[in-house]
């Protein structure tokens, strides 16, 4: 689908154009066309190739979709791939992992986007409100629409910090160390998701900055360095909160185990306190003729009483050891 077609010159918008009339204005010298396209269909992407002469291969991708975040040259232009990840409204738990194709050239930029309900139209906006860097043509709106894309993981960089938070209060709650356990599993598998969409962009745009960068690239490198210092910013703060789960789910284990010898401890005390009844119980019960009391009128109390005594001496040994 279509969301707009706009043509610039000089930094300012031109016109808003049919997508037939986008060849004719690539034409013109000191113009470039930014179209924005979603969830676009086969003959969509087709007819975009035919106007930006795009590579087979990046159409192939963004056809496909579910591409690992990169950022390829081919020619003369550039294929960016890049994660769109949002926290879901209805589900706070869980991540939901959209993506963004953008293509790239001297004069055009195409955005594709996928799987995902936000939008750039701010982005747009905010280079529409600069349109003296918007003269740096489309190598300014790749970086505009990539620091909009880095600029949204910070929000969730936040919310996986607040949980993990949480968790670490609750960590010495007594029962609660299997349920921490399971919320650390369930939090380290989205900070993998994020890792995996912020990991491979990192590696990708430090092309874009320093050595041999792309013709389009050359104007804005310094906006590129800021895209790249966010995303190590971002890759340092997962590492840290993989560390931070890693240790917090040893801990949890030893509560487990501590817990579970807690119970251990109870069983065998109250074991021996038995075994003392047992005992008295076994030896008394033998039918002997010659056993001492065995005819005695008080001896079946006495035997009790002493069973009593026994037991809660044994009781109260292990009360002051906290046992029981």
């Amino acid at each position: 689908m279509l969301i707009n077609c706009v043509v610039y010159q000089q930094g300012a918008k031109l016109a808003d154009i049919p997508v037939q009339q986008i060849s004719e204005y690539l034409a013109r010298p000191g113009t470039f066309v930014w179209v924005a396209l979603q969830d676009a269909t086969a003959e969509e992407l087709a007819e975009m190739q035919a106007q930006f002469g795009l590579h087979e291969l990046a159409v192939e991708d963004a056809q496909h979709g579910h591409q690992r975040p990169k950022i390829e040259e081919y020619g003369p232009s550039i294929f960016a791939v890049l994660h769109l990840v949002e926290i879901d409204p209805a589900d706070p738990v869980s991540l939901h992992v959209g993506e963004v194709d953008v293509f790239t050239g001297r004069n055009y930029v195409l955005s594709v986007r996928n799987r995902s309900k936000v939008g750039f139209l701010g982005v747009r906006e905010r280079c529409e409100r600069e349109p003296e860097l918007l003269t740096n043509g489309a190598g300014f709106v790749l970086y505009a629409l990539m620091d909009a894309v880095v600029d949204r993981y910070f929000p969730i960089i936040d919310a996986f910090e607040s949980e993990l938070e949480t968790i670490e209060q609750q960590i010495f709650t007594s029962g609660a160390a299997r349920a921490n356990i399971e919320r650390l599993y369930e939090l380290k598998r989205r900070v993998m998701v994020l890792k995996h969409a912020v990991a491979p962009l990192l590696e990708g745009t430090s092309r874009l900055h320093g050595g041999r960068v792309p013709q389009m690239c050359a104007g804005v490198q310094d906006y590129f360095r800021d895209v790249v210092d966010h995303l190590a910013r971002i890759n340092g703060s997962i590492d840290t909160i993989r560390d931070t789960i890693g240790t917090a789910i040893q801990v949890n284990l030893a509560m487990v185990t501590i817990e579970e010898g807690e119970v251990t401890k109870k069983l065998a005390a109250y074991a021996s306190i038995f075994a003392v009844c047992t005992a008295f119980a076994g030896i008394w019960g033998m039918n002997f003729e010659a056993m001492p009391e065995l005819k005695w009128r008080y001896g079946y109390p006495v035997a009790l009483l002493v069973i009593a005594v026994a037991c809660g001496l044994v009781y109260r040994k292990f009360r002051k050891a906290g046992w029981v």
